[in-house]
């Protein structure tokens, strides 16, 4: 049986920076497929990512033209992040934990994207509440997670060192699907789509972590909006 060890997530994550983009993470690959479907056009948005860790999607929106703001709390994952896009003229890179209070303007982002953070969240409301407000009115959520499905499979965030063969865990709550959902219909939003992410046998080719997963729901994403105020 492997050894496993618990740590503090911004820990845990400032640990797996230096390699988090190249492990061949099964998941990330997973959630590169439904982002790229789900996501709406960015070009000339203000877009907030909330968690933007190593800034595996702050390139697709900056290429778009967006003018984007990230943020996360590990200071590994945003120096890698700064590594790969701080020379951007339209991108603020903010240190800063996305379930906290956050200097930024209320209603000012037209999209709000979180990929992979809310399985971290401890106050599934709190966060809805906080990533609604920070989007004006008629604009877009995207938020992904780890799908509560794998904790049934004993997985959680985690690395394994390379040279002891320890297996690091981060803190993790394993929400239910339906809190999620009641969460963002509590914040005001109307939920617009909802994948339940399984790997495929072309996704599962290209990275053969994916074949234990097959038909196996792996990543949760919603598309959430913030309703217009009525006149």
């Amino acid at each position: 049986m492997r050894d496993v060890q618990y740590l503090p997530t911004a820990e845990g994550y400032d640990r797996w920076s230096d390699f988090y983009d190249t492990e061949g993470n099964p998941l990330l690959d997973l959630d590169e497929s439904v982002v790229r479907e789900l996501l709406p056009d960015p070009r000339g948005l203000r877009v907030l990512d909330l968690g933007c860790g190593t800034g595996r999607h702050l390139g697709r929106f900056l290429d778009a033209g967006a003018r984007v703001v990230g943020l996360d709390f590990s200071a590994g994952m945003l120096a890698q992040a700064r590594r790969k896009h701080g020379h951007r003229p339209d991108l603020t890179l903010l240190e800063a934990d996305a379930s906290g209070d956050l200097p930024l303007e209320q209603g000012s982002f037209d999209l709000v994207f979180s990929s992979l953070v809310l399985e971290h969240v401890a106050d599934v409301a709190g966060f809805f509440r906080q990533a609604a407000g920070l989007c004006r009115p008629g604009g877009t959520l995207l938020l992904t997670t780890m799908h509560p499905a794998l904790f049934l499979r004993d997985v959680q965030a985690h690395y394994v060192d390379r040279e002891s063969g320890r297996e690091f865990r981060f803190e993790s709550h394993p929400h239910q699907v339906g809190a999620f959902i009641l969460a963002a219909l509590g914040a005001g939003l109307a939920l617009r789509d909802i994948r339940e992410a399984a790997p495929g046998r072309e996704l599962a080719a290209a990275n053969p972590r994916l074949e234990k997963f097959l038909g196996w729901p792996m990543l949760l994403a919603l598309l959430l909006e913030r309703p217009r105020i009525a006149a």
